[in-house]
């Protein structure tokens, strides 16, 4: 499932802008999600992880090139492509690593060759995600950004890069779906990373982003295997 994001402040262009990528897509007969957003400063303060980010450059307050910045403050694999009226910003784009600059108005063409090429860079870069339903939309979570999990009766507090946030789900499914993808539960409350381990002893582990998560004392002999198991399959013993 894609995950695309289009940000411009002009709200009749974003929908356009956004139902030509999902037609291109649908034709390519790839199953996507697209959200819009009219400023930069609501595309950062979103929770979601995307794919494919598609901003207007020249924004009111936060510009696009200023939003740029930041996502990438945040994380250096998503694939930025701009859309602008102006040709004065495109050596800017190579300071934020922009995969594409269109100009406007978009050639039909140009877009569905530059959804190509960004789709056959994911392919060959793939991630692993949960799709998790969070405030009646579908949200893409790339477990490479998660702590851990945190159980909490019926909700789950996903403990990330961006910060916290909380959704429904039954533990025994959530353990189900992240079965053989490095994630283990030390305690009855906490779902860990392995990927982000780097101590522990029999009491607690200590996370990079300095987090200590406690250990049950009977998980902690199968903790030590799939700890050991995780490193040898990630090729660091």
């Amino acid at each position: 499932m894609l995950s695309v994001a289009v940000c411009d402040d002009e709200v009749i262009e974003c929908c356009h802008i956004a139902g030509r990528i999902e037609a291109i897509l649908k034709e390519m007969k790839i199953p996507c999600i697209i959200r819009q957003f009219y400023s930069g400063r609501e595309l950062l303060g979103a929770s979601d992880h995307f794919d494919i980010i598609f901003l207007d450059i020249l924004m009111r307050d936060l510009d696009g090139m200023k939003t740029a910045r930041l996502v990438r403050r945040k994380t250096a694999d998503k694939i930025l492509i701009f859309i602008s009226s102006s040709r004065e910003y495109i050596l800017e784009g190579y300071e934020v690593e922009a995969f594409q600059y269109l100009l406007k108005p978009v050639d039909e063409n140009k877009l569905k060759r530059v959804l190509q090429r960004a789709v056959r860079k994911m392919e060959d870069h793939p991630q692993e995600f949960l799709l998790i339903s969070k405030e009646r939309h579908k949200k893409k979570l790339f477990l490479d950004q998660v702590f851990y999990f945190e159980i909490k009766g019926r909700t789950i507090d996903v403990h990330e890069k961006d910060g916290v946030f909380t959704y429904y789900e039954q533990i025994g499914i959530l353990e189900e779906l992240l079965l053989g993808k490095g994630f283990f539960r030390c305690h009855k409350s906490y779902l860990v990373n392995l990927k982000h381990v780097i101590s522990y002893n029999r009491q607690e582990m200590i996370l990079d982003n300095e987090e200590r998560i406690a250990i049950a004392r009977r998980r902690y002999d199968r903790f030590c295997q799939e700890i050991l198991k995780y490193l040898q399959n990630s090729g660091e013993v």
